[in-house]
């Protein structure tokens, strides 16, 4: 699940009408945001002061955007600083100006109560939580990377003054984890930003706090374990990563994209029997109409397969699914299309059939042009792809 993005910001305290709520972050989780957001509207219109709503309309409009363009998805984020080169997202004008209203309005509800109650740990929790969407909203739609990173920074201080007040809430330490994270793996020279003085940022203990609250959390233990499994692919500790998704995904069943992320660790973890296995049980799923797999297109599953079989040098078959892919590309996400162009053509390359290659790097670029796997097709327009663990 890109990279700010996959590791975004927890949700914020459940608040009133909890049963509206409930069956909102039921939706959200299974990645139903059209019915997540009709939910929290509802709850909305029931109590209209209460900013955690705004928070949990904003956070639904802002993934519902996140899943149409392939950015939930941790592949996006396994190496490197990938996340700094995200292409761009193009939300709708009326998504975006209910994004902006939502983080607005929850702003303003929570300054009001610190105003007059300067400790509200509630208050301060649900004004971070804003602060840490909009620092998402503006890295993946407005590309404004310092902009995005200002308000992170400052979501952690409002966090910081709540663990400062109740070093016992368990849950303001997620975004403190995320934020420690992110900035310990930035480049040295984005650290000497004004705004992070006094936050130098530490990988470790941002993995020792995120652990703590996918233990012991509340409202945010399963968001912990989400980011957590991110971040551990990241660092390549697949097996910790495969128990986390093994955990949630009983908990979340109509959430396809935490199945095929157990494919993906299983396969970086060097066990593609077990990755094909988890592919072929999304399929049946699909294809047995189960809830939440009706939206899932068969491309999508074809292009997990492939991504195995291309891994562990079945080519023949690589090919062949990526192939079909590609011919249903303009109906996929940009990362789902561009990268089948690209691994199509690496493929190509392996088996030296340099002209079949040439064609599909051509078509990666000219499919998404600023995507960072265009990028790369450009390296190999000049030189064959190899293998770096041949």
């Amino acid at each position: 699940m890109r990279w700010l993005a996959a590791l975004a910001w927890g949700v914020a305290l459940w608040g009133a009408q909890p049963a509206l709520v409930e069956r909102g972050f039921d939706h959200f989780y299974n990645l139903e945001f059209d019915e997540a957001i009709a939910n929290f509207e509802l709850a909305i219109e029931g109590q209209p002061a209460v900013p955690d709503l705004y928070n949990h309309m904003a956070q639904s409009i802002l993934y519902r955007e996140m899943l149409k363009a392939g950015a939930l998805e941790s592949e996006l984020v396994s190496g490197g600083n990938a996340f700094l080169r995200r292409e761009k997202m193009n939300p709708t004008a009326e998504d975006q100006k209910r994004f902006d209203a939502a983080i607005a309005k929850a702003m303003l509800l929570a300054q009001e109560e610190l105003q007059s109650k300067p400790d509200d740990t509630a208050a301060l929790y649900a004004m971070g939580i804003s602060y840490g969407l909009r620092a998402n909203y503006n890295f993946l739609v407005r590309k404004a990377w310092l902009d995005s990173l200002r308000d992170a920074t400052q979501g952690r201080k409002l966090h910081n003054r709540i663990t400062d007040l109740e070093p016992s809430y368990v849950d303001a330490r997620l975004v403190q984890g995320v934020h420690d994270y992110i900035v310990g793996s930035l480049p040295w020279h984005y650290k000497l930003m004004g705004f992070l003085v006094g936050f130098r940022g530490d990988r470790d203990e941002g993995v020792r706090t995120l652990e703590q609250v996918a233990a012991r959390g509340n409202r945010t233990r399963d968001d912990a374990a989400v980011l957590l499994a991110v971040v551990y692919r990241r660092e390549r500790k697949f097996g910790p990563a495969i128990a986390l998704l093994e955990r949630l995904i009983p908990k979340y069943p109509r959430n396809y994209l935490l199945r095929l992320e157990l494919a993906q660790m299983h396969s970086d973890n060097g066990d593609g029997v077990a990755a094909l296995k988890a592919i072929a049980e999304v399929e049946k799923l699909k294809k047995a109409a189960t809830p939440g797999f009706a939206r899932l297109p068969v491309e999508k599953i074809l292009y997990y397969r492939a991504t195995v079989e291309f891994w562990y040098r079945d080519y023949p078959a690589a090919i062949a699914n990526f192939q079909k892919v590609i011919a249903r590309a303009e109906e996929l996400d940009l990362n789902t299309g561009v990268t089948a162009w690209m691994r199509l053509g690496q493929a190509h390359d392996l088996r030296g059939e340099r002209e079949l290659a040439l064609r599909c790097y051509r078509s990666a670029v000219e499919y998404a042009p600023s995507s960072g796997a265009a990028k790369e097709c450009q390296g190999y327009l000049r030189r064959p792809f190899k293998r770096t663990d041949e």
